[in-house]
Order: C-alpha cells, then sequence, then structure tokens
C-alpha cells in the first residue's frame, strides 16, 4: 500500500506552467483527471477553485480521503479520465491531464511497473483486468512484438518478444529485465538499460493508455464551457504526438494533403483557440527532478462551437491511431 497523501507531499512536473496555462480564478470549478498523490489537485485548491478529481486507481482514492475530509471544496471520483464528462453536473472552467504512470506508482515494487526493484509483474493501474504477466504469457510473438514496436518504439521488438516467449512463464519484473537484456545486450554503466522502452510498451497496452488519452480529450472537450482551459503534460512522444495534433486538429489548424491523405476541409467550427507552445521544464525544476526532462505540457481555450461528435475527426483505431501504427 502506498503511503497517505498528506504523508508523501508530491510536487507534480511543471506546477507553476499548468496554473499558469488554467488561469484560475477563485470560486471557478476545474477538474483534475489523474489525481495520483493530489499534486495539481492541492495548487488548485490553494488558488480557491473547486476541484473535482480522478483516478482509476483505488490506492490513489483510498489514499486522497484525508485531503478530501480536510478540503470541502474537493470531490474525489474512482474512475477513468475518458468518463470525466460524464460524471459532471455542469459545463467546468478548465481540465488537466498529467498522462502515463504517477511517480507513486512507479515507486511501488509490488505493482509491477519498474524493473528499479523486483516485484510481481504487474501493471495494472486500475488493478483489475489483464496484467502485464497474463498477456505475456498468453500472447503469441507476433502480437508481443507489435506491442513492443508501436507502444515502446522498440526497432528489434520481434528478438525480444521471441526471447520473452522462450523464457514462458514469466511472473517477476526483475525476470523480465533480464530476459529483454540478455536478448539485447546490456551493461552496467550504458547511459539507458534497454529494458525501458519494453516496460513502457507493456505499461501501455495493458491500461489502454492510448485509447484512454484520445477518450480523454474528447470528454474533456465536452465537458469544458466556453472559455474553459485544457492542459496536457505528457511523457513521451507517442502521447505528446496525440495531443499536438488534437488540437491542431479542433484549432481548425488542419494538415495538407497528400497522395495518401487528399486535403481535408474545414468545415466543422474550431472547438479550441488560442493553442500555447509546448512547455517544457527549466534548469532549475530539471536540477531537482529530473522525471521532468521527459515531460511537456500543452494547452488550448475552449471555443463557444458544439462539441465535435463521436463520429467526427479522429478517434481510438482511426486516422490518428492508424497514422502512429497503433
Amino acid at each position: 500500500m502506498s503511503p497517505a497523501v498528506n504523508d508523501a507531499p508530491h510536487i507534480p512536473v511543471l506546477l507553476d506552467e499548468v496554473l499558469d496555462a488554467l488561469t484560475i480564478t477563485p470560486g471557478e470549478t476545474h477538474v483534475d483527471g489523474t489525481f495520483g498523490a493530489g499534486g495539481y489537485t492541492r495548487a488548485m485548491l490553494g488558488r480557491g477553485a473547486k476541484v473535482i478529481a480522478y483516478d482509476r486507481d483505488p490506492d490513489a482514492i483510498a489514499n486522497g480521503q484525508a485531503l478530501v475530509q480536510a478540503e470541502p471544496g474537493l470531490t474525489l471520483v474512482h474512475r477513468e479520465f475518458s468518463g470525466l464528462d460524464q460524471a459532471l453536473a455542469a459545463p467546468v472552467d478548465g481540465v488537466v491531464l498529467d498522462i502515463g504512470v504517477s511517480s507513486m506508482q512507479l515507486d511501488q515494487a509490488e505493482r509491477g511497473f519498474s524493473f528499479q526493484g523486483d516485484g510481481p509483474l504487474d501493471m495494472r493501474m486500475a488493478q483489475v483486468g489483464e496484467s502485464a504477466a497474463d498477456f505475456l504469457n498468453a500472447a503469441d510473438e507476433a502480437a508481443i512484438a507489435d506491442v513492443l514496436y508501436h507502444y515502446g518504439e522498440e526497432p528489434r521488438s520481434r528478438r525480444v518478444a521471441q526471447a520473452i516467449v522462450a523464457a514462458r512463464p514469466l511472473t517477476r519484473t526483475g525476470e523480465l529485465a533480464a530476459v529483454v537484456r540478455r536478448a539485447l545486450g546490456y551493461r552496467p554503466h550504458d547511459k539507458k538499460d534497454p529494458a525501458t522502452r519494453t516496460f513502457q510498451a507493456i505499461r501501455i497496452h495493458v491500461n489502454r493508455e492510448l485509447d484512454e488519452l484520445a477518450e480523454g480529450l474528447a470528454a474533456a472537450e465536452r465537458a469544458l464551457k466556453p472559455g474553459g482551459r485544457l492542459a496536457i503534460v505528457t511523457f513521451h512522444s507517442l502521447e505528446d504526438r496525440m495531443v499536438k495534433r488534437f488540437f491542431r486538429e479542433r484549432a481548425g489548424q488542419l494538415p495538407g494533403g497528400s497522395r495518401h491523405l487528399p486535403q481535408q476541409a474545414a468545415a466543422r467550427a474550431p472547438t479550441f483557440t488560442a493553442v500555447g507552445k509546448a512547455v517544457r521544464a527549466g534548469a532549475a525544476e530539471l536540477a531537482r527532478n529530473p522525471r521532468a526532462r521527459s515531460a511537456t505540457l500543452r494547452f488550448a481555450t475552449r471555443t463557444e462551437s458544439p462539441a465535435w461528435s463521436a463520429g467526427q475527426g479522429w478517434a481510438p483505431g482511426g486516422e490518428l491511431t492508424q497514422e502512429l501504427g497503433v
């Protein structure tokens, strides 16, 4: 069990930049779609906002109860952020999403997200459904290779998948890391552990993270009132490309055509404007928090136009995910 939120103060990455993007006015209602250890939520409450926070991890919900008791302006909801608009009574002034695994989850070896400490091969954020071990021990070699290639951008995915299948059954994070290192070659002084991409890919697959992000962006679009602000923090290129493409498309900044994809007509009214440039951590934050080096913040402001319907623009399995090869 992870430590309670009050016992483990947590400062999320790009906190000041996220608060600037949200431009909170006291009395507004904002959504923290990825509560985690409560870092963004605490900061938004400190600016005078009412906060509706979501998390699919039951540990995060349990650990957040002390903050709920201390803060009457906080509502904590146990659900995925892809359905955040379904639990709202009215449109909100802002939404923030911090995509990916949390430091709290990474630091718990028993959750199986990291190879830094040996633990069960789990990786489930919601702690239900198919685990990493279930997938790796049952899937065929081609399916494993596809996941590693598309979600981990592992160039030698077939070699790793072959090694995984040969080593089955796998039940521990240490076992998986050792298999990947043997398959790819590893020296202790190497700058990056070769198991990093494999662990990322399997985690993304088990938790449907890219589908969750696509659905969450559309849910935020529906949830925001005109003038509302959406701020997204991502930690790797797959996520960032999705967010960048979403904002460009919803702001009417459509790409030029190609021989494979004809020019698209701007037939729908833009739902976002004032799309900010990508923001990354400065030197001071990088010095105190190395995890911030891979973080990217993108943000935009909601227009008065109706949200695009589910059949418009890209969606999981649609144009964007095909473009990414997922």
